[in-house]
């Protein structure tokens, strides 16, 4: 249960994109904001300066589809992630924090990749690799395996960052015809850790 009396009756909401983890924003919820959040499944604030709900993105379009929510140990303070649909921030910036860029764009590449499965574009290389069937795509991230084991052995850093993005890049491709997620990598790791 939120104890939203803490805070006069609001409580900070953090944001975060549920695949890249980036957070996004802070804002502020009270508890009929929290209600229609999870009734709508869409994030919903209480705006201090309009002094009354605001739906991010009921302007823009740009809206925060919930995904999941935590609430921390003092039980005032939400951790909310989000899937966004479109930058949040009203200055266009995919996040309110004006950070260099975004530490896993990996997620992101993900989300890209993905549409481009969803949304076919003919002119995409994702499309036109995928035409060719998933042996045609194992065989690509083989093919990349290769170069960036010789780019580490004989070639330059750039090189073998290069050879290394290109092998991440069309293994990813490979783990979405094969529809498994990059998370499930991730926890596939994380097992492996604590063993």
């Amino acid at each position: 249960m939120l104890d939203f009396n803490k805070g006069a009756g609001l409580v900070p909401a953090v944001i975060q994109d549920y695949q890249t983890l980036e957070v996004l924003m802070l804002g502020y919820m009270n508890e009929e904001a929290w209600e229609k959040t999870q009734k709508e499944q869409r994030v919903t604030f209480f705006s201090r300066t309009k002094n009354r709900l605001w739906t991010k993105g009921e302007e823009s379009g740009n809206y925060l589809e919930l995904v999941e929510a935590s609430v921390d140990c003092d039980n005032d303070t939400l951790l909310i992630k989000v899937n966004p649909k479109g930058p949040t921030c009203h200055t266009g910036s995919r996040s309110c924090f004006k950070t260099d860029f975004n530490q896993n764009f990996i997620f992101q590449l993900e989300k890209i990749i993905d549409d481009r499965f969803i949304n076919p574009n003919e002119s995409s290389y994702v499309n036109k690799l995928r035409d060719k069937g998933i042996n045609k795509i194992a065989q690509k991230v083989g093919e990349e395996a290769v170069e960036t084991v010789i780019a580490a052995l004989k070639e330059s850093d750039m090189d073998f960052i290069n050879e290394s993005s290109d092998l991440i890049f069309h293994l990813l491709v490979l783990l979405r015809e094969k529809n498994i997620p990059l998370v499930r990598i991730a926890e596939n790791l994380a097992k492996r850790h604590h063993k």
